[in-house]
């Protein structure tokens, strides 16, 4: 037996549930269960042909070292103009540091400006890394509730009037995980120009869905915002949008004042995102867009289907899903906690979902759905959890 030691700052660490469910259906389905898997967050999509011909190229090619810290030059050159394509922003090279995923750069923004004493404001229900890596800085993480009554958008009144002297960062997600919502543009305006009076508060905006939005909705960019682009970091990627989650590989657009503490993050961390990987990144930006295309309207079709049938569920109501690829019904109405619904789902009708507490305390009585699935498995898993309830 071990006497080992481990540091206090363990302990403040949390984990994504969603994982966990994940093993605990794979375990299952090891065992002979049929098992439909609407709880992991990830595309069910290939990565585009031309994409993985360029990884292997450059493999080929003998691009086996190391690269710059803040990723290859012709890598952040893409990014840049993919940026100016989609949000009409200009944005110089050297202020995007390319990253393995998307999380360190939200362990980076937040070990920048948490520490005990701070602030930090993030959303909930929100994606579980931001409150998890909040908690091990040392700060405060503060909530900001997302309500279904709003579709899921935070509220620019609520968010202003939570900031205090201690508040260093805020972080929002739109289109957002869990809840598939939207901000719309004119919610995101009245929080830009509240944040005047509060110059101190860097703005952490995770985009990394910033592709999969339906019903004509419009993606709203932080970036579009001249008057906070000396403390905004805008976090976007590779792994939703070009279904490359096991690449790893992410970015994020950093206000020139942090450009030098993420590089030295960087190579303190991890050294450099993997050559190949970078230049897979770069055929992805540059090349066709229609697996993209095509993977989006596939959603879009899975979305509808979802959302009509948790609506048809007894004890379910569901808000239409705008963005990502998640559902998140309410559950009230069966009687269920969101953990024992998720259980029962799972054990019960061989259906893996995510219980919205998994997400945050405000997620309690919804379950998270990812529709990155067949829409013949999405139909089935309908049809048993209707069975069980």
């Amino acid at each position: 037996m071990s006497d080992l030691q481990f540091a206090e700052s363990l302990s403040r660490l949390g984990t994504e549930s969603a994982f966990v469910v994940l093993a605990r259906a794979q375990k299952l389905a090891a065992e002979g269960r049929d098992i439909i898997n609407l709880g992991i967050g990830q595309p069910d999509f290939r990565t585009p042909e031309h994409i993985v011909e360029a990884g292997i190229k450059a493999l080929r090619d003998g691009h086996h070292g190391y690269t710059p810290a803040n990723g290859l030059p012709a890598l952040r050159e893409a990014v840049a103009a993919d940026l100016h394509r989609r949000h009409g922003v200009e944005v110089n090279p050297d202020h995007v540091v390319v990253v393995p995923g998307g999380k360190p750069t939200m362990f980076f923004a937040v070990l920048m400006f948490g520490e005990p004493g701070a602030e930090i404001l993030y959303p909930n229900p929100g994606f579980p890394i931001y409150e998890s890596v909040i908690r091990y800085s040392g700060a405060t993480p503060v909530p900001i509730a997302l309500r279904e009554e709003n579709g899921f958008a935070f509220s620019a009144e609520e968010v202003l009037g939570q900031i205090t002297p201690k508040t260093r960062l805020i972080i929002i997600n739109s289109p957002a995980n869990p809840t598939g919502g939207v901000t719309p543009r004119a919610e995101i305006d009245r929080l830009v120009a509240g944040l005047a009076a509060h110059p101190q508060v860097a703005i952490l905006s995770d985009e990394i869905y910033s592709n999969m939005l339906y019903g004509g909705r419009e993606h709203v960019s932080l970036l579009q915002y001249p008057e906070i682009r000396d403390r905004l970091i805008m976090l976007d990627g590779w792994s939703k949008t070009y279904a490359m989650t096991g690449w790893r590989l992410g970015y994020a657009v950093w206000p020139e004042a942090c450009v030098e503490h993420v590089t030295r993050l960087c190579i303190n961390d991890h050294s450099c995102v993997n050559a190949a990987t970078q230049h897979a990144g770069i055929a992805a930006l540059n090349g066709p867009q229609d697996a993209v295309r095509a993977m989006v309207r596939q959603f879009d079709e899975r979305r509808q289907v979802i959302v009509r049938e948790l609506n048809a569920l007894p004890g379910v109501r569901c808000a239409d899903a705008a963005g990502a690829f998640y559902a998140f019904p309410n559950i009230e109405g069966t009687g269920m906690t969101a953990r024992a619904a998720q259980d029962r789902f799972l054990d019960e009708a061989g259906v893996a979902t995510v219980a919205g507490t998994s997400f945050g305390r405000w997620g309690e009585g919804y379950l998270r759905f990812s529709y990155a699935n067949s829409t013949e498995n999405i139909l089935e898993a309908m049809d048993r959890i209707r069975r069980l309830l």
